[in-house]
């Protein structure tokens, strides 16, 4: 009959195993002398120990309480211990087995291995050869698990409308997730078109307000003057030329969820009243002296470190705090690697479908384009690029040829370069840094360029390049506030 038994509370003398983890272990061994003297072995070791004599009694402890390694003996009364061996191992979860055996022979030894134990022991065996064996198999179970977990992790290749399985879109994952759960503010930063609303949208399709509603507002798409009214209301009247009474963004999201889009954008005034609603929980409609009390979720986000807007000046500090609960980082498009080509092809499939269109795939060169471009709009610009491409051509596979203009110009690759004088053979020559330039200064530049192809339209501008007029607004004026524009 299976036995427990408790470890000691004192670790032996130069024993470093007493300080492996807990794991639970099953000792399967009908000789009960030889189980008494390992059970002495183990002693002073944190890990329970339960011992079967037959295989019927070890498959019967095991479904009453599951372990973390066995200790099998493979000449057993009942039956051949490899068999028990292929059962546990064909089971999700299984505990580690280390085989015992006085039959020592490589071809026994082979055989267990194949069969899925972790390690052998071939009888006698000393206490610390046991001990070390048993905190190995431990610490490769438990290394064995969290890649199983990482590896999970890594598959998912998408999540509540974002696309892509590269690591740091796992750490996205995994940070909306574990903030979705709870009632703290949430602030999202991200270079324009990284999906900073479609974030805010699973933080809310996620959470326990996910059956109320969902508002967003865009903070610099609207005059200070109209934003108070926009997020807080009016009463008929106090706006003009508004009669009747409107209910804000504040009121709408009652129960649910309120995204702040580029929060650093709004009007330093209105930025006080925020700070009240976010602490308080009320606030008034513009024209009325009565406080109305919410139950709102914020979710905030801005286009770059809102840290250095406090910095700057132009967003309370007190403000941040309350907000900046839990950050939420979206990398750009360019360091997301094979992302790229998914999200590509995702957008080729429902453009090609709603065009009525053949497309099926990109050829390999059109491939190592999209892989090259720097996409400054993010995945705005490839849906924009991806959805030209499908108006303006049709195939079987998507071309070099065929992708826009913009998306070839910057994403040509430069011939090789012929090896300076002395250089070693089959080694580059030294390339200097003078020629690259900041990643600011090419966005600009494009962002100037396109406005001037479209004769200073800067919404058909913002149209072209895959972003929205109010980011391309919002750098202007930047950079009219630095005197260089």
């Amino acid at each position: 009959m299976a036995e427990a038994l408790t470890p000691g509370e004192l670790p032996g003398p130069g024993r470093g195993a007493s300080q492996q983890r807990p794991g639970d272990i099953l000792l399967v061994e009908d000789t009960r002398c030889l189980a008494a003297v390992y059970r002495q072995y183990l002693r002073a070791e944190p890990w329970p120990l339960r011992h079967a004599e037959t295989l019927a009694e070890a498959e019967a402890s095991l479904a009453d309480h599951p372990c973390d390694l066995v200790l099998l003996d493979l000449r057993l009364p009942d039956g051949d211990g490899l068999d028990l061996l292929r059962r546990l191992t064909a089971q999700a979860g299984a505990p580690a087995v280390v085989v015992i055996t006085a039959h020592g022979s490589a071809a026994t030894a082979a055989d267990a291995m194949r069969a899925g134990a972790i390690d052998f022991l071939l009888k006698p065996f000393s206490a610390d050869r046991l001990i070390v064996t048993i905190a190995n198999a431990l610490e490769r179970r438990r290394l064995r698990h969290e890649l199983a977990v990482l590896r999970a992790a890594g598959e998912r290749a998408s999540f509540c409308g974002f696309i892509g399985a590269a690591p740091a879109m796992q750490a996205v994952y995994r940070m909306i997730e574990n903030a979705a759960a709870s009632r703290a503010s949430v602030f999202v930063t991200g270079e324009s078109g990284t999906g900073k609303e479609l974030c805010a949208e699973a933080v809310h399709r996620l959470s326990p307000r996910a059956s109320g509603p969902f508002i967003a507002v865009n903070c610099a798409a609207i005059p200070g003057a109209s934003m108070e009214s926009e997020i807080f209301g009016h009463v008929g009247g106090a706006v003009a030329g508004a009669a009747a009474d409107r209910i804000g963004a504040a009121g709408q999201a009652d129960g649910g969820t309120l995204f702040l889009d580029e929060i650093c954008e709004l009007d330093p005034a209105l930025q006080g009243k925020l700070l009240r609603f976010v602490q308080t929980g009320t606030f008034q409609r513009v024209g009325s002296t009565r406080a109305e009390r919410v139950d709102v979720r914020f979710v905030c986000a801005a286009d770059s470190d809102p840290l250095s807007a406090v910095r700057a000046g132009r967003f309370r500090e007190d403000l941040y705090y309350r907000l900046h609960a839990v950050p939420i980082h979206l990398p750009p498009l360019r360091d997301r690697g094979e992302d790229v080509i998914a999200i590509a092809s995702s957008f080729l499939r429902q453009f090609t479908c709603e065009e009525g269109r053949a497309f099926r795939r990109f050829t390999p060169e059109a491939e190592a384009a999209l892989r090259a471009h720097p996409w400054p709009g993010n995945v705005r610009e490839l849906e924009s690029a991806i959805r030209t491409t499908v108006v303006l051509n049709d195939g079987d596979a998507v071309a070099l040829r065929m992708l826009p203009t913009s998306v070839l110009a910057r994403a040509r690759i430069e011939p090789p370069e012929v090896p300076a004088p002395g250089a070693r053979a089959g080694r580059p020559a030294h390339r200097g840094t003078g020629g690259i330039r900041p990643l600011e200064a090419i966005e600009r530049e494009a962002i100037e360029a396109a406005i001037g192809l479209c004769e200073g339209n800067v919404t058909r501008a913002a149209a072209q390049l895959g972003v929205s007029p109010s980011t391309l607004y919002r750098k202007l004026r930047r950079w009219e506030g630095d005197g260089r524009h």
